[in-house]
Order: C-alpha cells, then structure tokens, then sequence
C-alpha cells in the first residue's frame, strides 16, 4: 500500500482510505470492526469519518458512526495505528447545534463531541464537512449560483471557523485540518486567511471524484499542485452507480439506491451509456470495474488518497485490492475518449 503526504505535513496516509458512512445504518457495531480489522491487515492506516454520520443523516444516527470507531479504539487499544480524520458538519441539520454554521464557538463544542464519541484525545484530520454559502456539490452544479453569495460575510464566516480550529491546534485536541465539498475559491480563502493570521494552513480537500464526475481535473487541480492541498476522492464509484447495478431501472435491496429515496441522482439517463462504455472496458480488458474506476483516481497527480466504502466484505476486499491493478497507458488512452464521450454525464 503506497503512502502519499498530506499536504504539508508530517503526516504519510495510504493511498486507500477506509470510508465509513454506513456504519449504523447498512452496516452494524460488528460489521463496522470487522471492517476496520481488515483495513489494518490489509496495511491501511487512514480512516475517514463524520459527526453526521450515518448516511442518510437524521438525529437518530447522528454520531452513530464515530461511535462504532471509538468502541474499536477502546476494544483494540490501537488507535495509534491509523491517521483519523471527521467532520463539522457545515450546518443546515436542525439536530446538530439547531443548524448553525461552524463559528470559533461551535467548533469546539463539535471536536469535544466527537473526542469523546471516538473515545480518543486527538484527531489527525479535522475538516469542514461543506462550504456554508452553497456550492455544486451533491448533484446541485446544474443550479449553482454564486452571484448570490454573500461577497463580504463569507470571509467573515470562514475567519470565524478558522479561529475555532486554531483553538483547537493550539490545544492538541486536532493536529492538522482540512476541507471538503468546496471551490477553488474557497480554499483560496482559506489559505489566504490562514496565512495572514497565523492560522492552521489547509492540508486536504475532499471532494467527489470519479469516471463520472471529475471537476477537480481543471482549476482545482491546478490549486492542488501550486498550494499542495492534496484530494480525498469520495465516491469514486458513484455511490456505486459505476457499477452498472442500478441500469435499467433496477434497485437491489440493501443498496443505497433502497435506502435513500432520491440519493441515487447519478444514477439517470445522461449517465447509463457512459457507465455502459466503462463496464464494456473493464470486460474487455478482464477488469472488475469497480477496481478500474479507484485505480484509475489513483493514477491522477493531484489525488491524496482515494476513500471507498463497502456494506460487505467481499465489497471492502474488491476495492482494496483496486491498489494492486496497474493501468496501462491503453487503458488509459480509453478512459480518456469515453469522458470526451460523455464529460458530464449526471
């Protein structure tokens, strides 16, 4: 398992991250250890999580999932065998602090709730789950509208967080922080912000990355390279529409597709033939596609590690085992005229 830096720290984190947002609803306490003890046998050292979590979110499972983690932790004693990384939820969700925005304030009641959930003294990995002015993330790009932002209260806002999270440094409660779901722009804020106060300077972002969705290939790539602000890809395989068990119509019981009405939106019309070309790809080269699409966001320069998510064993070893497939650069060469094909097809 290759190790990549995180951003400009001291940290090393395993090009495969081990995701965990359906602990507590597709998958339970023991499913959820089992998990993490194969993730460390299979020599990965980073895990990913949220305050939010489970998904889909509501006040019943909030938390659940940092709790699953810290009952590891407690049972295992090896919490200083992974890089943790969670989230502030970037508000909206009435049962997490009544909606509010992260603030200096609110961040510290967020990172003692989840120290004390994930029963440990310190996370790697602090992140501002998504941006609080509204951005193209989660299927919303096609009405993205920016005009509408706030021009001088959004800097105001991303100060005030910052604030909260350099408490939170200074204290050793969070060793680095990062983003996730924001702009090009955003991160520029932040950087600028961070730089001109004497704030933590923003190692990651985490944003969505696949054979279907990849925004990050232009100006936030170029941001990538210049500010060494490193990739967590989450659903590189779509939410698992890449997997082609949603075509035609089909909703197999237990996937997210029955679990989540209406959060299956990359899954539609403009998707299924670009889907089709990558399943007819990984057949022709004796390819299971779902290690072809994390191997392929393994390949891109700018990517830190990719996150993946599984609710079954055999899922988690299949994405694990994406590491080991090599690209040639006719795979490549392929990959590249089905996205000029179909560049954004949700």
């Amino acid at each position: 398992m290759k190790l990549k830096k995180l951003g400009r720290t001291d940290i090393d984190v395993t090009e495969i991250c081990l995701g965990t947002m359906t602990w507590g609803v597709q998958n339970t306490e023991e499913d959820a250890h089992r998990q993490i003890d194969y993730a460390l046998d299979s020599g990965i050292n980073f895990m990913d999580t949220a305050e939010v979590y489970a998904i889909p979110a509501s006040a019943e499972t909030y938390g659940k999932t940092e709790n699953y983690i810290g009952t590891w932790f407690k049972k295992s004693g090896k919490r200083d065998r992974f890089i943790l990384a969670t989230k502030v939820s970037g508000g909206g969700n009435s049962w997490i602090r009544d909606g509010s925005r992260p603030s200096r304030r609110s961040v510290r009641e967020a990172v003692e709730g989840s120290l004390k959930r994930l029963q440990t003294d310190y996370i790697d990995l602090y992140q501002v789950h998504y941006a609080t002015r509204g951005h193209y993330h989660f299927g919303s790009g096609w009405t993205y509208a920016p005009h509408n932002q706030d021009k001088h209260q959004v800097p105001v806002q991303i100060e005030d967080a910052l604030q909260g999270l350099g408490d939170m440094v200074r204290e050793g409660k969070i060793r680095h922080i990062g983003l996730s779901n924001e702009t090009a722009w955003g991160i520029g804020q932040w950087l600028k912000l961070a730089d001109q106060h004497d704030l933590p300077r923003v190692a990651s972002v985490q944003n969505e990355y696949s054979l279907l969705q990849r925004v990050f290939d232009l100006d936030l790539a170029e941001l990538s390279h210049h500010e060494d602000v490193g990739l967590l890809a989450y659903s590189s395989l779509a939410s698992g529409v890449i997997t082609g068990k949603y075509l035609g119509g089909k909703v197999p019981a237990g996937t997210r597709g029955a679990i989540q009405p209406g959060g299956l939106w990359r899954n539609n019309d403009h998707s299924a033939p670009a889907v089709r070309s990558y399943i007819d790809l990984a057949r022709k080269y004796d390819l299971d596609v779902a290690q072809l699409a994390i191997a392929f966001a393994l390949t891109r320069p700018f990517m830190t590690s990719v996150i993946i998510g599984a609710t079954t064993m055999d899922q988690l070893r299949t994405d694990i085992g994406a590491a080991n497939v090599g690209l040639s650069p006719q795979i490549l060469s392929e990959i590249e005229a089905i996205h000029r094909q179909y560049p954004r097809p949700l």
